[in-house]
């Protein structure tokens, strides 16, 4: 599953986000909660499941 912020980011966790320290493969459940969209800075509590 994939998880939208209100900006339009989109969180995959097969991509993951390497530039946020997050490697590819690394499930929603498993990113820190103090991860931020890479895009707009909103927390993981922001996005939603798409």
């Amino acid at each position: 599953m994939k998880y939208e912020c209100p900006c339009g980011y989109i969180y995959d966790p097969e991509v993951g986000d390497p530039e946020g320290g997050i490697a590819p493969g690394t499930a929603w459940e498993d990113v820190p909660e103090d991860w931020v969209c890479p895009v707009c800075g909103l927390g993981k509590d922001a996005f939603t499941p798409v």
